[in-house]
């Protein structure tokens, strides 16, 4: 049944709306109160009930294509993407020949369910975009907080630190927006664990690491990644997981990118340098003294200021509690060719000595 007063676009809108419904009404999360405001929808126009029965049909005729041509064709789904994702921007992928796994599907089997097949993988990839868990959660300046999550992986985030948690069927996924936290990933092959910070992709399946990613420090604005146990990959995020370029990391190692997200060498890093914020310390190994700074303004107000370029580029060494600054002071002038000149308020200007 036609209807000439329905243009393509709000068709196209309409038919979006049915297909967004039909996948969460297929989820355990769906509620009461959503399924009132699903009848809201449908009573509202009678063409919206008619383009959600439309997707109903085309899933049941999807759903009974043998499991093994439904699984074939949702791997020949992949590998269309992975070869787009891999053509440079703008230019459509064109293998020159066929892949062997291409040659193997049986043309006639294909075409007696391609009808159905694109309509019901548009389904199948719309339902598995939807997150069956999700999270987002952020620690004051001075916090610290322990999380945990409900594949039984566990996170600890340090002062500062924002993040979002997105758990999917086939993947799991943490966005690092700020901060540093620890991570102590469960186990599970078939849903691989993705930390995006910044432009780089962390990927693991099973362990325990570290995440750096403070772009709004100077000298600090790219992201950092440590092991303590197991394997983590590391790559760009833009390039997608499992590329050549990627980085493999072992415990004990770690790798630092810049703010664009090129990699440094794989560097060697003790126990007590890989997370040294979960003792309440930060560790300074020949650190400019303003960037000393701003790393200590993360746990609270150091109420040290700095004019002099001089006096900011010198270089500080040490391990600290960010939480005892009145150490901090005293030891800052013996550490240093440096006095405080103490100005009202109660914060000191860092001078040199004279």
């Amino acid at each position: 049944m036609s209807h000439p007063s329905i243009q393509p676009a709000d068709a196209s809108r309409m038919r979006e709306q049915a297909l967004d419904w039909f996948v969460r009404r297929r989820g355990e999360a769906f509620d009461a109160r959503e399924e009132q405001a699903f009848q809201d929808w449908l009573a509202a126009d009678p063409l919206h009930r008619e383009a959600f029965e439309r997707w109903g049909g085309e899933w049941q005729a999807f759903d009974a294509i043998p499991q093994d041509m439904r699984s074939l064709l949702q791997r020949n789904l992949a590998y269309d993407r992975a070869m787009e994702a891999a053509s440079p921007a703008g230019t459509p992928a064109m293998p020159a020949m066929p892949s062997r796994r291409r040659v193997l599907v049986p043309a006639v089997a294909v075409a007696a369910v391609v009808a159905v097949a694109g309509t019901g993988l548009l389904v199948w990839n719309h339902w598995e975009a939807q997150p069956v868990f999700v999270q987002a959660m952020a620690t004051r300046r001075g916090q610290q907080l322990d999380v945990p999550l409900p594949d039984g992986s566990r996170l600890r985030l340090d002062t500062a630190t924002r993040l979002e948690i997105s758990y999917y069927r086939q993947r799991r996924e943490v966005r690092l927006l700020e901060g540093q936290a620890a991570f102590s990933v469960q186990g599970d092959p078939a849903r691989p664990f993705h930390v995006l910070a910044g432009p780089l992709r962390i990927t693991v399946v099973g362990t325990r690491f570290f995440v750096r990613h403070t772009p709004d420090i100077a000298g600090s604005e790219g992201v950092h990644v440590a092991v303590e146990e197991g394997r983590v990959r590391v790559g760009q995020a833009a390039r997608g997981a499992g590329t050549e370029a990627d980085l493999l990391l072992s415990p004990g190692q770690q790798v630092s990118s810049n703010a664009q997200g090129a990699l440094s060498a794989v560097s060697p890093v003790s126990s007590a340098g890989l997370a040294p914020w979960r003792d309440h310390r930060v560790r300074f190994d020949n650190q400019r003294l303003d960037r000393a700074l701003a790393e200590l303004a993360r746990y609270g107000d150091p109420r040290l200021v700095i004019a002099d370029p001089a006096v900011a580029a010198l270089p500080i060494t040490g391990v600290f509690d960010p939480r005892d600054m009145a150490t901090f002071r005293r030891v800052l002038p013996a550490s240093l060719p440096v006095r405080l000149k103490e100005t009202e308020g109660g914060t000191a200007e860092v001078v040199l000595a004279r």
